[in-house]
């Protein structure tokens, strides 16, 4: 009987969804956002008390009205239900936020309901059971964070940035639409969890042509929706408008296509070549990304091309088929980010709060190449103790070494020309530390996510093999540039370097040319 009632968990985005949907031109928007707390709180609470099911009782799929899988389903599982209290979460978090930082501006109340209605559409789509509803859900979420983008319609940034943003979002959901017909073809369902029942019956071999179209297809929608390169440039003018817009992207709007894979990754694991694919473009996205934000000087556009990398990282685990790795990042990724946007007014104050150690020689490249040997051959040793080696499990060891070279800048201040055993000491036990508990909390991920996504695949052939290592060196090469870029500015080689990152080597701007010209007139509104 209780299964037949999951769907009572539903009932927190409706209440989100009646406020959005709430005709209430007369009322204050502090009144309005009191409201909306209210319900955002109520959401949260459906939504730890769906994980707290799960947890306790197993998965649940509620069908209300179905027909060949599509029409009205939910499903609870491990993977719904994290992403749900997270979305949950993080709207609580901005809806309150906004109900301050918009306090006086008349169309606070306008704001805040497509706030509400935008969480609410992200939570429908997490726990869709069908891809029906998935769907019908992706594009709304898009639909509504248009509205948001506009919501200073007058400024001609915002309006170009709704512009791409609606140009990507339909080649998204045009994509998104084939792959259910042809998921549907080849598993006669639309119901989530009976295609993921098939694929894992199935074998890689037995994938059919349309099998492939059909995940490479999902892969155009996840690469499209999650401002992957080289159409990210929406995603850099979002801060056209308010802050909690920015904080609610990493709500599961941005991270949506990553959502996407993990939810069919039983039938992406079927294809290589669509897993190939998406590996590469994250790659290359992490890497563009990552350069180009350590020469911004805005605070937000430096915030923003980071999750265009970090959202790069979390694809390239899909890819390498470390399911449940990307969908920890997801989580990480949405609650630093959320808060980094939010608190990006008091940057300086948390500059000048914080303090790295300087060398007490000069600097020194070797230094720095010191420090990423030892950090990369801890990340070998204690990748080997957690069963992660690189043969194992590729996507989770690739993006340990690339978070370790995070910390070879703190271990390379600890190696001086007069060197202090002690503080090296310490920098070596804190990279330890720091590779110990990543591949601990990646362990955990796999054991909570068991069932609900593919198994994190094994390395699949020499590509992946080459991919990896190909990935690592790149960002010891990033790690290294960053050094320099800093004690080399008045050369006139690394000044050009400088010049052309800093402008997203020209990406954007070509974007914006090509969406002018695709949409000429008009204000989006």
């Amino acid at each position: 009987m209780f299964a037949e009632l999951s769907w009572i968990f539903a009932l927190g985005p409706a209440a989100l969804a009646g406020v959005g949907f709430a005709a209430a031109a007369a009322a204050s928007g502090r009144a309005v956002a009191d409201r909306a707390t209210l319900a955002a709180a109520f959401a949260l609470a459906c939504a730890v008390a769906a994980a707290a099911t799960v947890a306790f009782t197993g998965a649940r799929h509620a069908d209300i009205l179905t027909l060949k899988g599509a029409g009205i389903s939910f499903t609870f599982d491990a993977l719904s239900v994290a992403m749900f209290v997270l979305v949950g979460f993080v709207g609580l978090v901005v809806v309150r936020f906004s109900r301050n930082y918009l306090d006086g501006d008349p169309q606070h109340a306008r704001f805040v309901r497509r706030l509400c209605l935008t969480v609410a559409s992200v939570q429908f789509l997490v726990v869709s059971g069908n891809l029906v509803q998935l769907l019908g859900a992706w594009i709304a979420t898009s639909l509504l964070l248009n509205k948001l983008l506009l919501f200073y319609a007058e400024r001609p940034a915002a309006r170009l940035a709704a512009r791409k943003k609606f140009i990507v979002s339909r080649l998204s959901d045009a994509a998104l639409g084939l792959a259910a017909l042809l998921l549907f073809a080849n598993f006669g369902s639309f119901d989530v969890q009976a295609i993921a029942v098939a694929a894992k019956a199935a074998a890689a071999g037995d994938a059919t042509t349309s099998l492939h179209v059909a995940t490479l297809l999902v892969v155009v929608a996840a690469l499209l929706k999650s401002a992957q390169f080289p159409l990210h440039g929406w995603i850099l003018e979002v801060m056209e408008t308010p802050t909690p817009v920015s904080a609610l992207l990493h709500a599961g709007i941005v991270n949506a296509g990553g959502f996407l894979v993990l939810r069919l990754s039983d039938a992406m694991a079927l294809s290589g070549t669509a897993l190939d694919a998406l590996a590469i473009v994250g790659a290359v996205t992490a890497l563009f990304g990552s350069l180009v934000m350590l020469t911004q000087t805005s605070v937000k556009v430096s915030l923003a091309y980071s999750t265009v990398a970090q959202m790069g990282f979390m694809l390239l685990q899909c890819g390498l088929g470390a399911f449940s790795a990307a969908l920890l990042h997801i989580v990480a990724h949405s609650l630093y980010k959320a808060h980094a946007f939010l608190s990006s007014g008091s940057v300086i104050d948390l500059l000048r709060a914080s303090w790295s150690p300087s060398p007490g020689g000069q600097p020194h490249p070797a230094r720095n190449a010191i420090a990423l040997i030892g950090v990369l051959g801890a990340a070998f040793a204690v990748a080997a103790l957690f069963g992660a080696s690189i043969g194992d499990k590729p996507g989770v060891f690739a993006l340990g070494a690339i978070m370790l070279l995070g910390v070879a800048l703190y271990v390379s201040n600890a190696i001086d020309e007069r060197p202090n055993m002690y503080v090296l000491g310490i920098a070596a036990a804190t990279a330890a530390a720091v590779a110990a508990l990543y591949f601990a909390l990646q362990a955990g991920a796999e054991a909570l996510l068991r069932g609900a996504v593919a198994p994190t695949q094994a390395l699949g052939g020499p590509f992946d093999l080459v991919l990896v290592g190909f990935v690592i060196l790149a960002f010891a090469a990033v790690t290294l540039l960053q050094g320099e870029l800093g004690r080399r500015t008045n050369g006139p080689f690394w000044q050009a370097i400088y010049v052309h990152l800093s402008n997203g080597l020209y990406v954007n701007s070509r974007a914006n040319r090509l969406a002018i010209r695709l949409w000429p007139q008009g204000d989006s509104k």
